[in-house]
């Protein structure tokens, strides 16, 4: 099969009211070509309604029936994204007919850890098949349930697709990509057999929480808060001693496991800059525990715009790091991107999660398509 053009849909745990959607010329191995990338914004009505989801998906826990705004949640995300789906073809002056596939992650509205015992469990939020009959093309969505059934993390899914990023920058296993979400995760790749994926700790929710519990925005912009308070050391050493840190790969987060309530009792200032503080340290907790400590971090996703930020992660997690613009990749469209890319590896019955990656027994196909 030769390189087709997809769509990639991606709705973060940030909730900062956009979908990410980036077309990709790929065979799911390679990648041809870059294609447009939006970010729709969300009415805030669906704003509105997937924070109550999340709050009640919370409530639920996994335990008993699914709370009935998940089907309203579900259906009015799912007609957003479509929408936007349709938009970006048309502004990329191709048709649906020539889209091979659109990757739909959906919303995850909770994810949980396996434990030893007990195997994890995760929820996205999105019903593939109406998307599909929507916009009269094929959809691979549901994409973490094999792997999690199968004894998997379900997260992260992205290190394919950053191996593949890699390949045209540094797979020597002396760079890694590290995409700065809701969550933060690494991707390290030797070029061989070594890819090497999981979940660092936290990095914009819990920033974003404490911004919004103080009634300062929706996000520490451009790290200007953070970088007029100071860094409670004593606090921060704390946080660090968390279990998770030290923990061996794979492992994956769900965005509510580090909070806002870390920064607990310290003024606005010195709290954003202690939760990014933390975010930087953790970074560096996840370096030492590679197969090799890479040099460098080409960074993608919201948290790379804030400076703040990006200077304690050198600072703090001695590393190097470059904006993912830097080497000619869209910082902004890399999730997006990568579920095309997912999207046209579960057409071709390739697998998408391994074992260093998801804690997968074996590398594992996944995803459902549409009829």
């Amino acid at each position: 099969m030769g390189p087709i053009w997809a769509v990639g849909l991606m709705t973060g745990t940030v909730l900062d009211g956009n979908i990410d959607v980036a077309l990709l010329k790929t065979d799911g191995e390679t990648i041809e070509r870059f294609g447009r990338y939006t970010l729709a914004p969300y009415p805030q009505s669906i704003r509105d309604l997937l924070e109550q989801t999340l709050a009640e998906a919370r409530t639920w826990n996994f335990e008993g029936p699914e709370p009935a705004i998940f089907s309203e949640a579900e259906a009015a995300l799912t007609w957003a994204q479509a929408e936007a789906v349709r938009a970006l073809v048309a502004q990329a002056g191709l048709a649906m007919s020539e889209i091979g596939v659109i990757g739909f992650h959906g919303q995850t509205v909770l994810h949980r850890a396996p434990q030893p015992g007990r195997t994890g469990a995760t929820r996205q939020l999105g019903d593939g098949q109406l998307m599909a009959d929507i916009l009269g093309a094929r959809v691979a969505y549901d994409f973490r349930s094999a792997d999690v059934r199968a004894g998997g993390q379900g997260a992260p899914l992205a290190a394919i697709y950053h191996a593949a990023l890699l390949k045209g920058a540094a797979q020597d296993g002396s760079a890694a990509v590290l995409n700065l979400g809701g969550v933060a995760n690494i991707t390290w790749s030797d070029g061989r057999d070594g890819l090497v994926a999981f979940d660092t700790g936290p990095a914009n929710a819990p920033i974003n929480d404490w911004v919004k519990g103080h009634g300062l925005g929706d996000m520490d912009r451009d790290g200007r808060l953070a970088a007029a308070g100071t860094v409670n050391e004593e606090r921060l050493a704390r946080l660090l001693e968390h279990p998770y840190l030290s923990a061996r790969f794979p492992k994956s987060l769900d965005r509510f496991d580090f909070g806002a309530a870390m920064a607990e009792g310290l003024s606005p200032e010195d709290g954003a800059a202690t939760l990014t503080a933390f975010t930087a340290s953790a970074v560096g907790r996840a370096l030492d525990l590679l197969p090799a400590r890479p040099r460098r971090l080409f960074v993608s996703g919201g948290g790379r715009h804030n400076p703040t930020l990006m200077q304690m992660l050198r600072a703090r997690a001695h590393v190097e790091v470059q904006p993912a613009e830097d080497l000619g990749w869209r910082g902004d469209a890399v999730e997006a991107e990568c579920f095309a890319f997912l999207a046209v590896r579960v057409l071709r019955g390739l697998p998408i999660s391994f074992p260093a990656t998801t804690g997968a027994p074996q590398p594992m196909t996944g995803g459902r398509l549409s009829v």
